[in-house]
């Protein structure tokens, strides 16, 4: 993943090591669940200022440095979604942004599908 996203990405190794270390920090405190449907990853986060303004800063740093990328943050119910999806032929770019957030699977409340 991290080969695929060097190639369509603009930033060097060691800025997308540090990216991807942010996101995996993001990930592990506020992400709840991940859907993928149709190419479009889905990742609900807890809502709070700190992952609000975190989110935003990833998105705006994603827009730039990957700007094939569709990325959009709101919120639903309470949760703020990031919303991520690739064109034709950089479905692996997108798809590993969203599995560097993590799964969720260990905060997904009891009984949702996530």
């Amino acid at each position: 993943m991290e080969d695929d996203m060097q190639t369509m990405c603009s930033l060097d190794a060691d800025r997308l090591e540090r990216r991807l270390a942010e996101i995996a920090e993001v990930g592990a405190a506020h992400l709840i669940g991940h859907r993928v449907d149709n190419g479009r990853h889905t990742l609900r986060f807890r809502t709070c200022e700190e992952s609000r303004l975190r989110l935003a800063a990833i998105a705006a740093a994603e827009k730039r440095c990957c700007s094939f990328l569709d990325l959009s943050l709101g919120e639903v119910g309470g949760e703020l979604i990031l919303s991520i999806e690739a064109p034709q032929g950089s479905e692996a770019v997108g798809q590993g942004l969203a599995k560097a957030f993590g799964d969720g699977s260990a905060k997904e409340p009891s009984g949702s599908n996530g």
